[in-house]
């Protein structure tokens, strides 16, 4: 006779002979639903760090160097082509400017395209229409080259500083993106040194046709150095609205807008200084030589070594302290070039250099790290506004050159760069609060 009991009673009613001799088994526990797998990091020392740490140098070298190649040739151009100061930047300015508008088209078609093989064909491409141009004797066709390098260059810097984000482990990202920094630093400097000084014995056309030939030499290393990807996950559809929502997203954070200001202000004032300083150092009471101007361009030098020290402190102390010292010393070594002591204005060049550069390194990887989710395209944002300023007050500082000479030009660059400090000052004070 079998028994059943008061918690039996729960069960479906049957024949007393079909209930199971065992009792019946425990329901298994909950899973919890499944996650987004943990990203699998490269560690900082590994010999992948190295190897993406050179393959993103190469990458900030080439692009760099291929943008501000003509900076140099400004004075030259605005002779060889009987045009203002003004009207030279847009050399420039016009590489600038339509970058920062690809960069926004490239860093949403990253997410579907990849990151690796889209950074290669972008500096290939660029590097290219770089040696084309070196054999355009019309300036108008020329610009249009430039534009064109600035198209096809905006599938690199966001994706780069993406790339980063993704597979450097949070606490390495610092020094990696510091490497890079300095890559475009590297970059900036050699490309204006070595145009100064082929156009100075051969001519300028010699200079763009070398810079282009390095930039391909550049990218075929890049592309044997740098590992693919281990944490992007490709979508296979292209959404306007989900690219438009992250971007509006990323724009609503006031940490990130304040930190796309102080691109726009501090490179804005950079590139100025950079693009003036051989209209003035070419006149009276300096007169120096075109040759001798490329070689102020050494100055990079000290870019390539505070990006690297800034990613490295930054690690360590924060990004807050790094941004808002980077931005004061950009701002003493701009009062120096004030003197009419020529190496109180090289000595100054230099120490601007050095404060812009641990600046802009810090502020990358700070977007990198606050972006919560699709870090491209707050990368391309950041970049966006960092470009806009390099053509818009770049441009407009050939105005000031010629209304007032170097002391407006300092006024209006010293004003930018006031404005970032106080950015990156209520920055730190809310990550302080944090």
């Amino acid at each position: 006779m079998v028994h059943v009991t008061a918690s039996d009673s729960a069960l479906p009613s049957a024949p007393v002979d079909d209930l199971p001799a065992s009792p019946l088994p425990a329901a298994p526990p909950a899973t919890p639903a499944a996650g987004p797998p943990e990203p699998e990091w490269t560690r900082r020392g590994s010999g992948a760090y190295w190897r993406i740490t050179v393959g993103l140098f190469l990458v900030g070298y080439a692009t760099f160097s291929l943008i501000y190649c003509v900076q140099p040739l400004l004075p030259i151009l605005s002779e060889a082509f009987a045009i203002s100061p003004a009207q030279s930047s847009l050399a420039l300015s016009l590489t600038t400017g339509s970058l920062a508008v690809s960069i926004l088209c490239f860093g949403a078609l990253s997410e579907n395209l990849g990151r690796k093989w889209l950074m290669f064909g972008s500096m290939g491409v660029a590097a290219l229409l770089n040696v084309t141009a070196a054999f355009i004797p019309d300036w108008h066709l020329l610009l249009a080259a430039r534009a064109a390098i600035g198209v096809a260059l905006g599938g690199v810097p966001a994706v780069a500083m993406a790339y980063l984000a993704e597979e450097i482990e949070p606490k390495g990202l610092g020094l990696a993106m510091g490497v890079y920094i300095s890559g475009t630093a590297f970059g900036g400097m050699v490309g204006r040194v070595i145009t100064g000084a082929v156009a100075e014995h051969f001519s300028w056309p010699a200079a763009l046709g070398l810079i282009g030939v390095a930039g391909l030499a550049a990218a075929l290393c890049f592309a044997l150095l740098l590992p693919e990807s281990r944490n992007f996950r490709r979508n296979p559809r292209f959404r306007l609205a989900e690219h438009l929502g992250n971007w509006k997203r990323h724009l609503a954070n006031p940490r990130l807008a304040a930190l796309f200001a102080v691109g726009f202000l501090a490179m804005g004032a950079f590139v100025t200084v950079y693009n003036y300083v051989g209209f003035r150092l070419v006149a009276a009471p300096f007169g120096l030589s075109h040759g001798a101007i490329g070689l102020v361009f050494t100055c990079y030098l000290f870019g390539i070594l505070s990006s690297s020290a800034a990613g490295w402190v930054s690690d360590r102390v924060g990004r807050g302290p790094v941004l808002t010292g980077g931005l004061a010393i950009a701002l003493a070594g701009l009062g120096l070039t004030l003197s009419s002591s020529l190496v109180a204005v090289i000595s100054g060049i230099a120490v601007l250099t050095l404060g812009f550069f641990a600046a802009h390194s810090t502020a990358s990887s700070w977007v990198g790290q606050t972006a919560q989710g699709a870090k491209g395209h707050a990368a391309s944002l950041y970049l966006l506004a960092y470009y806009v300023g390099s053509s818009v007050l770049g441009s407009t500082g050939g105005w000031m050159w010629s209304s007032g000479g170097w002391a407006w030009v300092a006024a209006f660059c010293g004003v930018a760069w006031v404005a970032s400090a106080a950015l990156a000052a209520v920055l730190q004070w809310r990550a302080r609060l944090r």
